[in-house]
């Protein structure tokens, strides 16, 4: 069965071959401009979490997803400069260093480290959804769902492991007043 992420991205393929370049209007441009800078970022931070862990579960996630925003990063920058637009800043790489020289002060818990990744993978997916909707050129549009599709994918796989360890954040519990409270 042909989810509706699928025919959505079936359907932009079509037409891309017959659709005119136009130039990118100014919200493409933004989305792509603040798309490359989110992955860019979000590897900054995956090089600081990879220094100050040691759990191999943890480590994987970060590597997974260190791969995954390379390569969106890699395709938006490519897009980026065939289409003439400069590039973000971003900020500098990181080195690989000993985790336990980290001091305990400083050093972020897997807990953090997890939580941190979900957010900026959430957040990922969110821009990524909007930048579909405001997408006049379906060759955009479709790299924005392949990246959501990618990222939605690797969620889920980030969700179990922080449902499996007990890290994710439940927000309170809604009941709405009148409605029987149900024992959890």
């Amino acid at each position: 069965m042909t989810t509706i992420f699928e025919a959505l991205k079936d359907y932009l393929q079509l037409n891309l071959d017959v659709e005119p370049k136009n130039p990118l209007h100014v919200g493409e441009v933004m989305s792509c401009w603040t798309y490359l800078t989110i992955v860019d970022e979000a590897n900054i931070y995956i090089q600081v979490a990879l220094n100050t862990t040691t759990d191999d579960d943890v480590i994987k996630s970060l590597k997974d997803s260190f791969k995954q925003c390379d390569a969106h990063g890699q395709w938006f920058r490519d897009f980026l400069i065939a289409e003439g637009i400069p590039l973000p800043p971003t900020s500098e790489q990181r080195p690989l260093s000993y985790s336990q020289a980290v001091p305990l002060g400083v050093k972020m818990t897997d807990d953090e480290i997890m939580n941190g990744l979900g957010i900026k993978t959430a957040a990922s997916i969110t821009h990524c959804a909007a930048a579909v909707s405001q997408c006049i050129r379906n060759d955009i549009a479709t790299m924005f769902t392949q990246c959501m599709l990618e990222k939605m994918k690797f969620g889920a796989s980030l969700k179990d492991l922080m449902r499996q360890r007990g890290w994710i954040k439940v927000p309170p519990y809604y009941y709405p007043p009148g409605a029987p409270i149900k024992n959890a």
